[in-house]
């Protein structure tokens, strides 16, 4: 027996998703629109057998075949065969998964309910957009997860294996710690360049860069050895980023105030920019690369940097919070804000800007580069690190003592960690299995370990002098964007 089959027309001006299978009700709803389209027809045939129009039995006028009457008749019998054909595809539109609840993202895609944080890695979506948004507000059926890559396990090939290790710049002592973080021993230490600040992963993942900012050099490590190299002269490099397409090596130049355009093997200077604020120090990306957003810490400005023109493109101004002097004296705030650390939410939609004076992390539109709010967390906010899940944010207030724990859904905090009797958490990074989160302990000599599970202090390991941006290696991740681990 010959099975009818049904074709739904798109829309003329596009339904956004093509290929959605309907639903079961959606097809037993259509097949019903069938039968009664045949039903009608069948009722056509019949009137017009019997001399009559659809509209009633085949008496008075109709019996006669009076022509104007007929013809409305026949107009009346078309529109209602439309309507219900309409019908029947607004059901298939609304119920075949193309909208509305239980949206898909695409022909043959899985519910949301049932699609597993590691597959939705795999296609480049993050955990939260597959499983719908966690507030009411609408969202688009698919969103691209910046950090995509970074989830717990997916090492790169390049890694292959690099030993776990934890690696300590001790800006005081002038040397780098490294701890096994498996027996949380030291395992090593070395000297280095004057006043060391941060440990950077190249953009390759082959290399580690240790920034002496005083001793103006980079001092490389093989991560296959733990061991350093020959240091390369670079003036003036606090801290050190690389353009996401891998041709340009950016030294933040703190003290001179510029950023420098280098070769990222070399690192042979190409072009220096000068800024138009005080003290350059951390930044992030924009989705597509194409904008870096830097703080300036001394004046209190961010800086956006058009990295194909190698110019800025805006300054944004940080809002005073409308408090008084007075009150920032008695709250230990300064009279502008200290912005640090820079992250860019997995969305992709709003930077994170950690502001060290006012105690919380600033909301920056990532598309306009407005800023939208401040989010208070702890006195001293400084680095920002993404878990391994992309839900949260990881917040350390250098101040207080404490690691706050910001919902990237709800754009606020949702926990803190603290340190018992006090401490001073500054730069760090996630293990890669995401259950630990390693924090220099600036002021303190030492290096915390929290426990990202349980939500509290797990490791105090004593270090050199002055210890600052650690670099945990190796982190999951296609290339690195630098700092002390910023991944895609």
């Amino acid at each position: 027996m010959r099975r009818s089959t049904v074709q739904v027309v798109p829309v003329a001006q596009g339904r956004g998703r093509e290929g959605c299978p309907p639903s079961r009700e959606a097809t037993g709803r259509r097949a019903a629109g069938h039968g009664g389209r045949a039903r009608e027809a069948a009722r056509d045939k019949g009137a017009r057998a019997r001399g009559g129009h659809a509209d009633g039995p085949g008496t008075g006028d109709a019996g006669t075949g009076h022509p104007g009457r007929r013809r409305r008749s026949v107009w009346r019998a078309a529109g209602r065969r439309l309507v219900a054909a309409g019908v029947a595809l607004g059901l298939v539109t609304v119920t075949s998964g193309c909208g509305g609840e239980g949206a898909r993202t695409g022909a043959g895609a899985t519910p949301a309910a049932t699609v597993s944080p590691t597959a939705a890695a795999k296609a480049g979506r993050s955990p939260q957009a597959e499983a719908g948004p966690e507030r009411g507000a609408a969202k688009k059926a698919a969103v691209r997860d910046v950090y995509a890559n970074d989830r717990a396990g997916m090492l790169s090939p390049a890694v292959a294996g690099f030993p776990s290790l934890v690696y300590v710049p001790n800006s005081e002592s002038g040397t780098v710690t490294v701890i096994d973080p498996r027996t949380y021993k030291i395992v090593r230490e070395f000297s280095v360049g004057r006043r060391p600040q941060h440990v950077v992963p190249s953009w390759d993942l082959k290399t580690l860069w240790v920034n002496n900012n005083d001793g103006n050099t980079l001092t490389p490590i093989d991560p296959a050895t733990g061991r350093p190299g020959k240091a390369i002269a670079v003036e003036d490099p606090y801290n050190l980023y690389f353009s996401p397409d891998g041709t340009t090596a950016l030294v933040m130049a703190e003290r001179l105030n510029r950023l420098d355009f280098r070769d990222p093997h070399t690192f042979r200077l190409r072009e220096s920019l000068p800024m138009p604020c005080r003290g350059i120090n951390h930044a992030d990306f924009t989705a597509d690369g194409s904008m870096m957003l830097a703080s300036c810490e001394f004046s209190g400005h961010l800086v956006v940097v058009d990295l194909g023109e190698r110019k800025v493109r805006e300054v944004v101004r940080l809002p005073r919070l409308g408090v008084t002097p007075a009150s920032m004296a008695h709250h230990g705030m300064m009279h502008h804000s200290m912005p640090q650390d820079v992250k860019l939410s997995p969305d992709g939609e709003t930077f994170y800007v950690a502001d060290m004076a006012k105690g919380g992390v600033w909301l920056v539109d990532a598309e306009r580069f407005k800023v939208r709010r401040f989010v208070a967390t702890g006195a001293g906010a400084h680095g920002l690190y993404v878990s391994r899940d992309s839900k949260h944010l990881y917040v350390s207030n250098r101040g207080a003592g404490s690691v706050s724990v910001v919902s990237f859904a709800r754009q606020r905090p949702v926990g803190t960690w603290r340190i018992p009797g006090g401490g001073s958490p500054d730069m760090g990074g996630v293990s890669a299995d995401g259950r630990r989160l390693w924090l220099a302990g600036r002021y303190h000599g030492v290096v915390y370990v929290f426990d990202t599970e349980k939500g509290r202090l797990e490791r105090t390991i004593r270090v050199g002098a002055g210890p600052h941006g650690l670099a945990v290696y190796p982190q999951p991740g296609t290339y690195s964007l630098g700092h002390t681990g910023v991944f895609r």
